[in-house]
């Protein structure tokens, strides 16, 4: 069997004979490692040992406290770790999705693997550029990961934001500007300066945008949220928070939605927002299949989003790639489906 055998288990990859997980959801309590690819709650579970960058372990400390043996990688350092069948090398790289967000290279058994966790090829204000290597698996998440996920140019994007926000002050109301806590909204913060707009930021995002400076981040100058003081201006919120809520403590406003999924015109409704702009910390359609051009493998893997769609385009392009987190099916010319490809973790 393969040093680098995969499985799919617990909303992550498991490597068994490395006695290593990459991005498990749930937590690993036992002797095994895990990477974690950044300190999204979605990425991250109360696990004993990992393996991270420096911003990633200062969030994780911030949103979850508690203690975990940690080895702290710097982007570009290769270490070494020993597996229950032997050593293997490590790498993290940076991914382009929120700061301290990382690819994680693996070198096992004379073969090579990149794992993406969540990744975004444009480069962003808020974050490291994304800088992939070549490898022979490359397993990404493809979290858009069908044609129609093509985002339009950022500073376009934000164009459009600033004169809303404009428009939403000079009628006298609040702009309130809904973001993930941890990077959308310091992505929103840096795109921002030199807009000569009055900054506010939530609690939760004032949190971790403290920790942003820590690390040498140069942001707009900014206020807490704090009682009254925030009427008038441009509040950075977490999608979360509730409009009635932020209605009592800022009298009348206007909300705006910052995602990827503002491409889908119900975005706004879902969210309860008066607008939607499509603002993501993910790669789109096209920063996809650059990614699979820059690395290169034998073979590609995906997980989540798309997976399943995302592996039947690059098909059709003449890879080699099977999904790995739902059902993935070649359909012949004549005959039934037949599914093929990674054997799941149950079979």
């Amino acid at each position: 069997m393969p040093a680098l055998e995969l499985r799919f288990e617990l909303g992550g990859l498991h490597l068994p004979r490395l006695g290593l997980w990459l991005d498990p959801r749930r937590p690993v309590t036992g002797p095994e490692r895990v990477v974690v690819s950044h300190a999204h709650a979605d990425h991250t579970a109360p696990h004993r040992e990992v393996i991270l960058s420096a911003p990633t372990a200062r969030f994780l400390r911030a949103r979850r406290g508690g203690s975990r043996v940690e080895h702290v990688l710097a982007f570009g350092e290769t270490r070494v770790f020993d597996g229950p069948e032997g050593a293997y090398r490590l790498r993290l790289l940076p991914a382009g999705h929120v700061l301290g967000s990382a690819l994680t290279w693996i070198a096992a058994g004379g073969e090579t693997l990149l794992y993406t966790g969540d990744f975004k090829l444009r480069p962003g204000r808020a974050a490291e550029r994304c800088a992939p290597c070549a490898a022979d698996v490359l397993v990404m998440e493809t979290t858009f990961g069908r044609p129609e996920f093509c985002f339009p140019p950022e500073d376009e994007v934000m164009a459009g934001v600033i004169r809303f926000c404009r428009e939403t002050l000079a009628e006298g109301r609040t702009a309130v500007l809904l973001g993930y806590s941890l990077g959308k909204s310091q992505e929103i913060l840096a795109r921002l300066a030199g807009a000569g707009l009055p900054l506010v930021l939530h609690e939760q995002v004032y949190r971790l945008t403290s920790i942003y400076a820590e690390f040498g981040l140069t942001l707009p100058a900014f206020e807490r949220l704090e009682a009254g003081n925030g009427r008038g201006k441009v509040v950075l919120c977490p999608p979360a928070a509730s409009r009635a809520t932020l209605e009592q403590q800022l009298g009348p406003l206007r909300c705006a939605v910052l995602t990827g999924w503002a491409l889908d015109p119900r975005c706004r409704f879902q969210y309860g927002a008066d607008a939607a702009f499509p603002l993501s910390d993910h790669a789109d359609f096209p920063d996809l299949l650059r990614l699979v051009e820059r690395v290169n493998p034998r073979q590609v893997l995906t997980l989540h989003g798309f997976a399943a769609d995302f592996a039947a385009a690059l098909r059709e392009r003449g890879r080699e790639a099977w999904a790995l987190s739902e059902s993935d099916q070649l359909t012949l010319a004549l005959g039934d489906p037949v599914r093929i490809g990674p054997v799941p973790a149950t079979a």
